[in-house]
């Protein structure tokens, strides 16, 4: 039996009260899981999300042989015993988050075998990992192909320090061949890379175990290379999950009457919050938390490009689209990350949304219009949470089937929602 959500919608009211407490972001403890492989001790994560994804790490590090151990939201990782450098099949194939193990792996070992990475399929198919491979040939490998899996050795026995340039920016390149470089032989500079957050928060602690990398948070990343690293008892905090707090703050602002989103950091989502403000949105920021109140007032249309950090995030572009059904005017988003990411509009338009989707990549929003309830199905983590925004703000009732995705990144989140008045059940299909 599988869960679906039942939402009894708020038919445009500003009902929502209350507190929500931001957990611990998705896309950082997946890298920081993987990371505890470059460790010769014990790793200790705190503020760790209890989601689908992170268990399939979790089941990931034991398949190959670590001890893993979880207390309330903290993980104890040793990966001492972990043998041979082989991701197995049935979970990597569930999990994009998968390819980062690659890098610690390559690093530790000087080999890797993986099946092509799965999660959500967004577009077209399968994503690309040409970039992966290109960057661990730059650092001395031999990339083999069986099927979809790929064999890759360092010819050395040892990656080596390279020179890699990304022809697109890319997170998960990032981390993965920032992780790899901490044990290279020689020194690594990553030209063009990602600048998140995420990709910040696991250099600083890398370096405070040990790593020596400098340029995180910038298009240059410079890393020497060395031994394997330590953690001496210390213990990584997750950072706060940035697409969480702007989801939050995309359902105050429709249906807020003051809700209060804490234990975040509103500068990680600065573009986002001008925007609504811009709109028309009242909100108010401390250095960890966001107070919103929709005031019941006419939204002005945005135009919304999503883009690398620091710009507008793609994971934030299905909850904007829900938003600029209700702003009085035209509204336009172009998605530049992920061709075919906005094919859930259509669900949006069955319940009564008038958007126009002109190709794979752009649409245009008229509004504002009433949303109705209707059945939906959840595509991936991003838009699944998007419907529940749009069932919340809708007449009638709804129904969300396959709320496996949104377990994937959001703990408990009908439990979170109900807090602040969402009129959210979770039942058994």
């Amino acid at each position: 039996m599988k869960d679906v959500f039942r939402i009894e919608g708020l038919e445009g009211g500003q009902a929502l009260r209350g507190k929500v407490r931001v957990n611990g972001a998705k896309n950082a403890v997946l890298k920081s899981m993987a990371a505890s492989i470059l460790f010769e001790d014990e790793l200790v994560l705190s503020n760790v999300p209890h989601i689908e994804d992170v268990e399939r790490v979790a089941e990931l590090l034991s398949a190959l042989g670590a001890k893993v151990g979880r207390n309330k939201n903290s993980y104890t990782i040793d990966t001492e015993g972990i043998g041979k450098p082989e991701l197995d099949d049935a979970i990597a194939r569930r999990l994009r988050a998968s390819i980062v193990f690659s890098g610690p792996l390559l690093a530790r070992f000087g080999r890797v075998s993986f099946p092509h990475p799965g999660g959500d399929v967004i577009g077209a198919g399968a994503r690309p990992i040409d970039l992966f491979l290109e960057g661990f040939q730059k650092m001395g490998c031999t990339v083999l192909t069986e099927g979809d899996r790929y064999h890759i050795v360092a010819d050395d026995g040892r990656l080596r320090g390279a020179e890699i340039f990304f022809i697109s920016v890319s997170v998960t390149a990032t981390e993965t061949l920032m992780m790899a470089a901490t044990l290279a032989k020689g020194t690594t500079f990553l030209r063009n890379a990602a600048m998140e957050p995420e990709i910040v928060a696991l250099a600083e602690f890398l370096n405070s175990c040990g790593a020596d990398i400098k340029g995180a948070g910038t298009p240059t990343i410079m890393i020497r290379g060395g031994g394997t690293l330590s953690s001496h008892g210390k213990v990584f905090e997750t950072i706060p999950d940035r697409i969480e707090t702007g989801s939050f703050l995309i359902l105050g602002a429709l249906a807020g009457q003051e809700v209060e989103i804490t234990d975040c950091n509103p500068e990680h989502v600065a573009i986002l919050t001008g925007l609504l403000r811009e709109s028309g949105v009242d909100i108010k920021t401390t250095p960890t938390t966001i107070v919103v109140r929709a005031n019941g007032a006419k939204f002005k249309p945005l135009h919304i490009r999503t883009h690398e950090y620091p710009g507008f995030a793609t994971d934030l572009q299905p909850p904007i689209v829900v938003y600029l059904t209700q702003a009085a005017g035209e509204s336009t988003v172009f998605e530049t990350i992920f061709g075919g990411r906005l094919s859930y509009t259509e669900d949006l338009v069955r319940m009564g949304a008038d958007i126009t989707l002109w190709n794979s990549r752009q649409i245009t929003i008229k509004g504002p219009t009433p949303l109705v309830g209707k059945e939906l199905e959840s595509p991936d983590v991003r838009a699944g949470l998007a419907f529940v925004i749009a069932a919340t703000i809708a007449k009638g009732k709804s129904v969300i089937d396959n709320v496996y995705h949104i377990d994937r990144g959001y703990e408990r989140i009908e439990e979170r929602l109900r807090s602040i008045g969402v009129p959210i059940e979770r039942v058994g299909s």
